[in-house]
């Protein structure tokens, strides 16, 4: 799920992005310490330990892991390994069944969105985002989803606006988020609820996996700094892709650097093994060198600035396609 302002959640289940300027800043600075360098390292070990806001970490790895950077559960190899293995058992008894598993055409499936905006009182500045950045949101989707091939196509089903200090600055895991979710959620698995608000912890965003769903239907949901929506301050993400990365988590993807350079990955055959999630927009990054391909830096699974951030590869869009025919097709 995140960014430097984060987008952690791909290499976690509770998806999503870290951010805001100072964050971005201070966690550069961290990276620097560490390898000369953004976030950006080549040797086995991660670098050495160093100090983030208090907090003492071994090496970058542990800090990435740790969620401080965007906040979400880890999914680790085992998780991983059941969400692959529970989709083949999905696949061989729709097979048997005869029920052809393919792909769908493209702008062939809508996805109705609820968008709840969570706000501190009037006005922008306390997250009361108007209608116009709602729009201008949901047309970032439009066009990265629909750019992409994908069948899916997302629709505006209502919009909700809530004063609440305490949701307002919801982080995941939180008896707020759950009060927030529990309260506003419409519809079922196939309903896109969207919240944004000003959470702590230098978050961008964070979102469930369809997998999710099950266990925990009432959680079920993306939620994303409401200054990062096209016309927001969260700049350098501030064009949307928060929404379009957080909702790529919420359709099954893991992020680009999920499984670092194992041949595992992020379980998607035509994404470019990654080391460590990359920022910024740095052309030519090759993290896993025994790997084919430089890293995927231009994903919208990946760490870098909004507008560096331009495709989901035909193996993200099929693997999407697949999760939402096997979680959230009623």
């Amino acid at each position: 799920m995140f960014k430097p302002w984060s987008r952690l959640v791909g290499m976690l289940a509770l998806a999503g992005l870290c951010a805001t300027s100072a964050l971005a800043a201070d966690t550069t600075s961290a990276a620097a310490a560490v390898s000369g360098s953004a976030f950006g390292p080549t040797d086995p070990d991660f670098g050495p330990a160093f100090t983030f806001r208090g907090y003492t970490y071994p090496n970058q790895k542990a800090f990435i892991d740790s969620g401080r950077r965007c906040s979400t559960r880890h999914v680790d190899e085992a998780e991983e390994r059941a969400v692959d293995d529970a989709w083949r058992s999905w696949r061989a008894e729709r097979l048997s069944q005869g029920q052809l598993v393919g792909l769908r055409p493209a702008a062939s499936v809508t996805v109705p969105v609820w968008f709840h905006v969570i706000n501190n009182g009037s006005g922008i500045a306390n997250g009361d985002i108007p209608q116009s950045q709602i729009d201008a949101q949901m047309a970032v989707l439009a066009a990265a989803y629909g750019g992409a091939g994908s069948p899916f196509m997302f629709q505006l089903a209502g919009v909700t606006r809530t004063t609440n200090a305490s949701w307002y600055t919801a982080t995941p895991g939180t008896t707020a988020e759950s009060q927030m979710k529990s309260t506003l959620r419409q519809g079922g698995p196939e309903t896109l609820n969207i919240y944004s608000n000003n959470m702590g912890d230098g978050l961008l965003g964070w979102a469930t996996f369809p997998s999710d769903y099950s266990s925990k239907p009432q959680m079920d949901g993306v939620v994303i700094l409401y200054s990062s929506v096209p016309g927001g301050t969260a700049t350098p993400y501030n064009l949307g892709d928060t929404g379009t990365h957080e909702v790529g988590h919420w359709m099954g993807l893991y992020h680009t650097f999920q499984g670092r350079c194992t041949r595992r990955g992020d379980q998607v055959s035509d994404t470019p093994a990654e080391r460590s999630p990359a920022y910024g927009c740095p052309t030519g990054r090759d993290s896993c060198t025994r790997q084919a391909g430089v890293d995927p830096i231009l994903n919208f699974m990946d760490y870098t600035d909004d507008a560096c951030m331009i495709e989901f590869s035909d193996g993200q869009v099929s693997r999407m396609d697949l999760m939402h025919q096997q979680y959230r097709t009623p």
